[in-house]
């Protein structure tokens, strides 16, 4: 017997499951999973349980689209999972279903618009990174130490009475960070 299984989920504690439950108890779910978790988490303990109770043939039913999903293509990926595993999907609000064809039709120009949007995002950054190369600027995080303190540090460190850690509490920087940038082959306390 196929069934419809409900999933709900609020971002705080202080906020109120009660209209999600109703819309989905109108809407015939016998069962409910319910959470308070941020959409930013990618951890849903509950949405991986509902998931795990889910046949093919069940549909899994939300109130709204961003219930979901934490982005349009975080959603669309966990909709073509369930299609892949034979399950329906359907959102209330949104009134798509992907147990009919024009409801499945609907969703994959979602999907199509998602993967749009990914591609754009892509392009952009290529273009930003490659007009900030040739504008002589290098991607990634600047180093702790410039020439000048690395040349300080090598001159503190010939000194076989000097510490590492010392020199790195002094340059405000990990013991790590000073053998990377200075080449301290022995590491002396």
């Amino acid at each position: 017997m196929n069934q419809r299984i409900g999933y709900a989920r609020v971002s705080t504690d202080d906020q109120h499951l009660d209209l999600q439950r109703d819309a989905l108890q109108q809407a015939g779910c016998g069962v409910i999973y319910e959470e308070a978790a941020s959409g930013k988490n990618t951890a849903r303990p509950e949405l991986e349980q509902c998931r795990k109770a889910l046949r093919p043939g069940d549909t899994l039913v939300v109130w709204r689209l961003d219930r979901l999903g934490r982005s349009l293509p975080d959603l669309v990926q966990i909709v073509s999972e369930l299609e892949k595993h034979g399950v329906y999907f359907e959102s209330l609000t949104e009134k798509i279903e992907t147990g009919s064809a024009s409801g499945k039709l609907q969703f994959h120009v979602f999907a199509a618009l998602a993967e749009f949007e990914r591609g754009l995002i892509r392009e952009r950054t290529q273009a930003g990174l490659a007009a900030a190369r040739a504008r002589g600027r290098a991607g990634g995080r600047k180093p702790k130490l410039d020439d000048q303190q690395v040349r300080e540090i090598k001159v503190l460190l010939r000194d076989p009475d000097m510490k590492v850690a010392e020199v790195a509490r002094r340059y405000g920087v990990s013991r790590t960070t000073l053998y990377k940038h200075v080449g301290v082959v022995a590491p002396r306390q």
